[in-house]
């Protein structure tokens, strides 16, 4: 690890204990993290940064593990299936979390875009694009009435429902680094409209993220689109 990445492992492993420090106290983070309260207090506060080791460990494992276990706990399924994420896709505090979490767990280099499909997926693109200093992107499935030229991407689905996409030319440029998320990933029919998106733009897909996986299937169908790491933080 050369200088730079150990500085942006620690300034990651920084954000994931902020976050978590919203709503708990030092010694409630200490317990749950095993740090002592008074270094957890330099380290929100900025007055020193933790060791490589150290830091590693707060993202890839107590800060990941606390995070997955809050998105399971708030994720609501009906009988039939259908996912009802509403608590936490409207706090953003807990969706400060995950950026540094998912970096570290994915591996993805970082983004200059965060495309996303609207409108669930907007607080998370908003969360990872501040993150990594990029633009948010996020494709609807109506036109703008303003907007003159558009990246269009459409599928009929198994139900056979055609869905569309559509998002404004300018929004992406050849070459951007761009980075898929999306609340949910379940059949992988809508990042693939959001690949294609990108495709027409001439981007580089540096990844594909997700809060939740629906099983595997989804997850396994982008794989087979993308050279880019692809994953979900908790399963549903």
């Amino acid at each position: 690890m050369n200088r730079s990445e150990k500085a942006a492992l620690q300034l990651r492993a920084v954000a994931v204990l902020r976050t978590l420090k919203r709503t708990r106290t030092y010694d409630e983070l200490a317990a749950e993290t095993g740090l002592a309260a008074n270094d957890l207090n330099r380290y929100v506060n900025g007055h020193v940064l933790p060791g490589a080791d150290r830091a590693r460990a707060v993202v890839d494992g107590v800060g990941r593990d606390l995070l997955v276990s809050e998105l399971e706990r708030r994720i609501r399924t009906d009988s039939e299936g259908y996912v009802d994420n509403t608590a936490v896709v409207s706090d953003p505090s807990l969706l400060g979390l995950v950026p540094p979490v998912a970096r570290e767990t994915l591996g993805f280099e970082p983004p200059e875009v965060v495309l996303t499909a609207a409108t669930d997926g907007i607080t998370l693109a908003t969360e990872m694009a501040g993150q990594f200093g990029a633009r948010v992107a996020y494709a609807k499935k109506t036109r703008e009435t303003a907007v003159e030229e558009f990246f269009e991407a459409r599928a009929r689905l198994d139900s056979g429902i055609e869905l569309a996409y559509y998002l404004p030319a300018s929004a992406l440029e050849a070459g951007d680094r761009v980075l898929v998320v999306d609340d949910l990933i379940r059949s992988g029919e809508t990042q693939e409209l959001l690949l294609d998106v990108a495709g027409q733009a001439g981007t580089s897909v540096c990844g594909v993220f997700a809060l939740f996986a629906a099983g595997e299937e989804g997850l396994d169908r982008v794989r087979d689109r993308v050279d880019a790491p692809v994953g979900a933080l908790a399963s549903v």
